[in-house]
C-alpha cells in the first residue's frame, strides 16, 4: 500500500498494526531538541513552525549531503526519546510519527485518544532510506545542526504500522 501525504483521519482508520506500506510526499524531520522546542513555543501560544494536521514527523537527524545527493545517510532515532513531547504534540493536531523501538503506554494511549498512528522505519539502513528522499530543506532551528527541522520529500519510504489508531501495537504480545 502507499500512502501520499497529507494523511488523513480515513487514511489513519483503515491502517493495521504489522501493515507494511510505503510513503509518498512530505514528512518532518524532528528529533529530541526540535520536538522539547516545538512543545515550548505552544504552551507560549507560539505557532507550530509548520502545520501539524495531516503531517508526518520522522524521528531522523540526517548525515550532511555527499556531493550529488540530497541528503545523507537518514535513520530513524530512537522514538522512545521523544515520549515527553509526543501527548503535547498529538493535542495540537500531530498525529503520524516515524521512528523505531517501542512507544510508552502514555503515548500509545495518546495515539488512540487522537486517532494517530506510529510508523516504524527499518533501522541500520539509513544509507538506503537516504535514496528514497527527493528533496530536503531546513524551515526551523537550523541553530539546532542535524536536529534541525527539515521537511523532505520522500518516494516510496518503506514502514511498518508499529502503533494503528486503535492501539494495537507490533511491539505487544496482546496484539489482535
Amino acid at each position: 500500500m502507499i500512502l501520499k501525504t497529507p494523511i488523513s483521519v480515513e487514511m489513519i482508520v483503515g491502517l493495521t498494526a504489522g501493515q507494511m506500506i510505503y510513503l509518498n510526499g512530505t514528512v518532518y524531520t524532528a528529533r529530541d531538541a526540535a520536538n522539547k522546542r516545538m512543545v515550548e513555543m505552544l504552551k507560549h501560544g507560539d505557532e507550530p513552525p509548520f502545520p501539524f494536521a495531516g503531517q508526518v514527523v520522522f524521528y531522523a537527524g540526517p548525515c550532511p549531503s555527499p556531493p550529488g545527493r540530497v541528503i545523507g545517510s537518514i535513520g530513524p532515532t530512537t522514538s522512545g526519546r521523544m515520549d515527553a513531547y509526543a501527548p503535547e504534540l498529538m493535542l495540537h493536531c500531530l498525529k503520524v510519527m516515524i521512528g523505531k523501538g517501542a512507544r510508552s503506554a502514555k503515548v500509545v494511549t495518546a495515539i488512540q485518544e487522537c486517532g494517530g498512528v506510529y510508523f516504524a522505519a527499518i533501522g541500520g539502513v539509513a544509507a538506503a532510506m537516504s535514496r528514497c528522499v527527493r528533496a530536503a530543506e531546513v524551515v526551523a532551528f537550523d541553530d539546532l545542526g542535524t536536529e534541525a527541522i527539515r521537511r523532505l520529500t520522500v518516494e516510496r519510504l518503506p514502514l511498518i504500522v508499529a502503533v494503528d489508531s486503535c492501539g494495537r501495537n507490533v511491539n505487544s504480545r496482546e496484539r489482535k
